[in-house]
């Protein structure tokens, strides 16, 4: 339950009056689950999480089943979900995956590019410009059927097998994603080893590369506890889209030292106490998260999720 009053609301200066939450749940939040989840129940937390005033919902991703056995169910879960007036995004490793998406009438997809050649490696088997180049044709024929497209890029703070990721290398491929036709990038910090300083650093490098702020979203992990200090930066340079798990679900199946995304929920109240506008009504996106982790069988990570979950906010 939400308690009233609170968080007081305490605006700052030089931060956005409206912030979209690209919720990923459903998709980055589920994909590591070791036990498969049924589709009904991916589809009922996704209606849940648009009825609780999500706009954007990361829906699923066509990827072989071998890859991502949690989400071989894409073709039978997107039909369930398609009615809904929120964005459902889908990601997309290639052209393949494309076909399969827009045959169910998919009309915003995302590729999934990174910044070091190490995790390039891991997660797709090859060298970073070969991958790029693997995502041109689907970049292109995406926008000609009239689609939007996001770029993810990740490991943009830091690798687990290289260490530090220089910021200009990061600047190429944000820079080479928008350039083949990308509608916006995510930036994340796959391993959730960023601080705010590293991010206003990378930000600012991109804005002196042309890459103005309206187009970036940023998608951090909590791994040393920094993604919200480092969302407030990413507010304070003029970022407006914030990618946010419910409950903190997630992982990242090709870097094991990545833990949970940020949370939606406590993304949710650190911007209700800035006075910043979401859409979201928390008391349902807390028992959303709360129905969640009972058919996952273990309690949230989200501090929100615990702080205000009680018995009577559990929908049976």
């Amino acid at each position: 339950m939400t308690v009233d009053g609170l968080p007081m609301t305490v605006p700052a200066t030089g931060l956005p009056a409206r912030v979209r939450i690209h919720e990923v749940g459903a998709r980055d939040g589920l994909q590591n689950e070791a036990s498969i989840v049924p589709t009904e129940i991916k589809a009922e937390f996704i209606r849940r999480l648009a009825a609780a005033g999500l706009t954007t919902i990361e829906a699923t991703s066509f990827v072989h089943p071998k890859w991502v056995p949690q989400l071989a169910d894409a073709e039978r879960l997107f039909p369930l979900v398609s009615d809904l007036s929120a964005d459902l995004p889908v990601l997309v490793p290639n052209e393949r995956g494309l076909d399969r998406a827009l045959a169910l009438g998919v009309r915003r997809v995302a590729v999934f590019a990174s910044a070091t050649e190490s995790f390039a490696k891991a997660n797709l088997n090859r060298t970073v410009d070969e991958a790029l180049a693997m995502f041109e044709p689907v970049v292109a024929r995406a926008k000609e059927a009239g689609g939007h497209v996001r770029g993810y890029l990740s490991m943009c703070f830091g690798d687990p097998w290289e260490g530090a990721v220089p910021v200009p290398q990061v600047v190429r491929v944000c820079r080479a994603l928008l350039d083949m036709g990308c509608d916006e990038l995510s930036l994340g910090d796959t391993i959730g080893v960023a601080t705010p300083g590293h991010v206003t650093a990378l930000l600012t490098a991109l804005g002196e590369a042309g890459v103005a702020a309206d187009v970036l979203g940023v998608h951090f992990h909590d791994t040393y506890g920094q993604a919200l200090a480092n969302t407030l930066a990413a507010l304070q340079y003029g970022v407006t889209t914030v990618d946010a798990s419910a409950g903190g679900l997630g992982g990242c199946p090709y870097a094991k030292s990545a833990t949970g995304n940020l949370a939606t929920e406590d993304l949710v109240w650190m911007l209700r106490g800035l006075g910043i506008d979401t859409g979201v009504d928390l008391g349902r996106l807390v028992a959303t998260s709360v129905w969640m982790a009972d058919r996952l069988g273990r309690p949230s990570p989200s501090r929100t999720v615990r702080a205000l979950s009680h018995e009577d906010t559990k929908e049976q």
